[in-house]
């Protein structure tokens, strides 16, 4: 190992969701940064790991980080740590990051487990294009500000949320944002009582709110972008079309085609359909 900062991911609850070089590089450096060490240190002993640990969060940065710099500097190896998954999102530790690249010294990333994109990716929702918000602000008055602020930005909307908040989060989406989008809980991701929840928004909130068993746990909320109802998008004959391939093929496969024969374009096509399902099921 050569030396440098290491931003090392680790589970995000299953202990075995952790890389060979994760657990290399744990064992192997002088020193580990790390959010909570109280935490941390059940993890490092599953490992058998037995670096040093040293509290690097919110209220320390400041002090550690000036010690992390001259240890570096002297040419040793640090790994940086968070609670669980990868460091620097939605944590401080990205200033620990930039003040190491202003010394010239090395930044070494790792892949690894993070409960954002681990939920995106089995949210059934678009993943072409998402914005990563984290925690919005606690206050209503503050929350729904934002919320207002990010009704228009497009694609998937991803959300860190405490479960006492989760029911008031959602309540104030419906409130503010088009019911007409699908929400999706990711609830105790890699855990014992993992739950992935796709709705409409206006259900999911209802659902949350009548079961108090997904009001706890870690909570990753993720809103679809504005679903256009097929009345605004197609004609009769380009939705005639559409409905009839579409009962014999996968959406997908229908919009395909049908974009083919009408020139209209797919992605609006597969939309069309996707909104044409929900207002069956009653999602308006």
């Amino acid at each position: 190992m050569e030396a440098g900062l290491y931003i090392v991911p680790t589970p995000i609850g299953n202990l075995s969701d952790i890389s060979l070089r994760a657990i290399e590089v744990l064992k192997y450096a002088d020193l580990i940064a790390a959010e909570d060490t109280r935490h941390s240190q059940n993890l490092l002993l599953h490992l058998g790991v037995t670096t040093p640990t040293i509290a690097y969060h919110e209220h320390s940065k400041e002090t550690v980080a000036d010690k992390l710099l001259e240890r570096l500097a002297q040419g040793q190896r640090i790994a940086l740590i968070s609670d669980a998954g990868t460091p620097l999102v939605s944590d401080p530790g990205y200033h620990l990051v930039r003040e190491v690249q202003a010394a010239g010294l090395q930044v070494i990333p790792l892949p690894g487990a993070c409960s954002v994109i681990t939920a995106l990716s089995a949210s059934g929702l678009p993943t072409d294009r998402f914005y990563f918000e984290g925690f919005l602000p606690a206050k209503q008055t503050q929350r729904r500000r934002r919320l207002e602020a990010l009704a228009n930005q497009e694609g998937t909307l991803i959300f860190l949320e405490a479960p006492h908040r989760i029911v008031a989060t959602l309540e104030d989406m419906v409130a503010v944002l088009d019911v007409g989008r699908e929400a999706v809980l990711a609830r105790e991701l890699t855990k014992t009582f993992e739950t992935i929840s796709r709705q409409a928004l206006k259900d999911l909130s209802q659902w949350v709110a009548d079961d108090p068993n997904q009001q706890r746990g870690e909570l990753v909320l993720m809103l679809g972008p504005v679903l256009t109802p097929p009345s605004q998008v197609l004609d009769a004959s380009v939705r005639r079309i559409l409905t009839l391939l579409a009962a014999e093929l996968p959406p997908r496969k229908a919009a395909a085609l049908t974009a083919e024969i009408t020139g209209v374009k797919a992605r609006e096509l597969y939309e069309a359909l996707v909104a044409q399902k929900l207002d069956e099921q009653g999602y308006t």
